[in-house]
């Protein structure tokens, strides 16, 4: 395989693409799909391996194929902030800055398609279905930044992990079938990052949620055993 500046490339078609349905791509007909793959790069990332740095030019833009990427932003003092996970499906790296203003980077292994940003702009300037799809994957992103500010604001520790575990099943059940364990691929520390808490208080909430019979912890993730009571810390 040939090396990339990140990531390796390997062959994945995009008529073996099994995220379309729910990606961008869903706007395109057949004719346009093969253009967009004519110009795109599919690759894959190690575990950790980053995608883009906070204030890189920007050069590419991605859709998640496989896995889940990490994006944060690192703060003047040195901490990092995580804003978000992103899963197959979603559409990332496309800014009106000219850098980028945070950092994405692999969970675990990850697969990506990788458009270079002025050939893929282009492109979407001349399909309008494409644009408001791009509008509509920024008007969730946008909703999304405003759920975790209130999720960073006044809730209490178990208000907030239980919010996050609630709303990380919805966002796993809209691109595949729902299963009895819910996969956590991300770190403990990676769970504190996002919801602006010690690992040692997300560990000790964990803890809690499962003594109260609200979560089993099992290998790799939880199991919801009181989803309602899940959900009513996650409302509050």
């Amino acid at each position: 395989m040939k090396r990339s500046i990140a990531g390796e490339y390997c062959e994945q078609p995009c008529t073996d693409c099994t995220v379309r349905s729910h990606a961008i791509c869903a706007a395109l007909d057949e004719d346009a799909l093969r253009e967009l793959g004519s110009f795109s790069h599919v690759l894959q990332y190690r575990p950790n391996e980053p995608v883009f740095s906070q204030d890189e030019i920007v050069t590419s833009c991605y859709n998640v194929r496989e896995g889940v990427m990490r994006l944060y932003k690192l703060l003047p003092d040195g901490r990092r902030q995580i804003v978000g996970f992103a899963l197959p499906g979603d559409f990332i790296g496309l800014s009106h800055s000219d850098r980028h203003v945070i950092s994405a980077d692999a969970v675990g292994p990850v697969v990506a398609c990788r458009f270079v940003k002025r050939q893929f702009s282009r492109f979407a300037e001349e399909r309008p279905n494409l644009l408001r799809r791009i509008n509509e994957f920024a008007a969730r992103e946008l909703a999304g930044a405003q759920e975790q500010m209130v999720l960073l604001g006044r809730r209490s520790a178990e208000e907030k992990v239980a919010s996050f575990l609630v709303t990380w099943r919805e966002r796993l059940a809209q691109i595949g079938p729902a299963t009895a364990i819910t996969p956590l691929p991300m770190s403990r520390q990676d769970i504190a990052d996002y919801l602006g808490l010690t690992i040692e208080t997300v560990s000790r909430t964990f803890t809690k949620l499962e003594r109260d019979g609200v979560i089993e912890i099992v290998q790799g993730g939880i199991r919801l055993t009181d989803a309602a009571r899940a959900e009513a810390l996650a409302a509050a």
